[in-house]
């Protein structure tokens, strides 16, 4: 899932949704899909893209993030940033980061 996103629709979700940057925290989940879409940008660059996650390790990492840290888990798996196995247990980023660069925040 691919949108066409201005540098200003970038801009302007970091000025609304973004509490702080370190460490990163959002205001809030955004309702629509394309703000998420952006959301889900920023916060795969806080990964790293050779390592798997038991659920754990990733819950830690999205907790301080986000409120509802398992629904953008599950928003990272159904809009094809991460793969899981069938149990949930563990995940890995299915996505090549570096397509992504306009929305790292450093």
């Amino acid at each position: 899932m691919f949108y066409d996103i201005t540098e200003k629709e970038i801009h302007d979700f970091k000025e609304s949704y973004i509490l702080s940057i370190e460490p990163l925290r959002f205001r809030e989940i955004p309702a629509r899909e394309k703000r998420k879409y952006i959301m889900l940008c920023i916060i795969i660059h806080q990964m790293d893209k050779d390592k798997i996650y038991h659920e754990i390790e990733l819950n830690a990492l999205l907790k301080p993030m986000v409120e509802d840290y398992v629904m953008i888990r599950r928003y990272l798996v159904d809009y094809g940033f991460l793969k899981r196995v069938k149990d949930g247990s563990k995940y890995w980023l299915d996505c090549d980061v570096k397509t992504y660069q306009p929305f790292k925040l450093s």
